[in-house]
């Protein structure tokens, strides 16, 4: 190795943290940023674990009991009255929140009389718009992860600009540029692209897995959904 680099690397001025003390102001709220940035969405990403690791316990409970209830064939008030409670002790669950809608619209219905094809389509209707909300319910905050992996690098960029363009400043006036000279304001710029990526590439990371996950959960819950309206319709809504 380069006598002069190693001389550069291992002098007391190059530690990184006595760099981030040593930053300017401004190095300094980019990495202050940076960092918020990332506890943010280190939080996020263990909330959505914990999250999604409940959804799909408490979804395949339920569905369990309601596909148990299926196989037997007696769908009747007692039934739906049983598989509510279970809904209800599943509040996590996007299919359990989809069959509860249901349960609620059939005793509207259940309540008006014999049942025709307006409350059929208001049944449809109900089931939608829970499955679209459980599901926008999910997708929070992953925004707050695509934005962080998207502008992290270039707050770090900007960060890493600035310490060059100050490094050179100081140099003005000098007659040779030294290694010793400019090393410790380009080491300090170089640390906010690191903290940069440190912050947008597990966001990102977190973000498509995230996405790939409530991508499958949504493609259940619209099952469930089809074939929930299915059964309504050929036992408890028929003729």
């Amino acid at each position: 190795m380069n006598p002069v680099l190693l001389q550069a690397a291992t002098r007391p001025g190059l530690d990184p943290w006595q760099l981030i003390l040593d930053a300017t102001p401004v190095v300094k709220v980019v990495l202050m940023v940076l960092v918020l940035m990332a506890l943010v969405c280190w939080y996020i990403i263990g909330a959505k674990l914990v999250r999604l690791r409940k959804v799909r316990a408490q979804s395949q409970r339920f569905l369990r009991s309601f596909w148990t209830e299926e196989q037997t064939g007696h769908w009747d008030e007692a039934t739906m009255n049983d598989l509510s409670v279970q809904a209800s002790a599943c509040s996590g669950s996007p299919i359990a929140a989809v069959f509860g809608a249901g349960y609620t619209e059939l005793g509207r219905i259940a309540r008006t009389g014999a049942p025709d094809a307006r409350d059929v389509d208001n049944l449809e209707r109900a089931l939608r718009r829970t499955q679209t909300a459980e599901l926008t319910r999910l997708e929070d905050l992953l925004s707050i992860l695509a934005s962080t992996g998207s502008t992290a690098p270039f707050i770090g960029l900007f960060g890493t600009v600035w310490g060059i363009m100050n490094a050179f400043i100081h140099l003005h006036g000098e007659r040779s540029a030294t290694l010793d000279a400019v090393a410790p304001g380009i080491a300090e710029a170089l640390i906010a692209t690191a903290i940069g990526l440190v912050a947008a590439i597990p966001a990102v990371l977190a973000y498509n897995y995230f996405v790939r996950r409530i991508r499958v959960i949504e493609s259940e819950v619209d099952a469930f959904a089809s074939d929930y309206l299915n059964i309504i319709r050929r036992n408890l809504l028929a003729d």
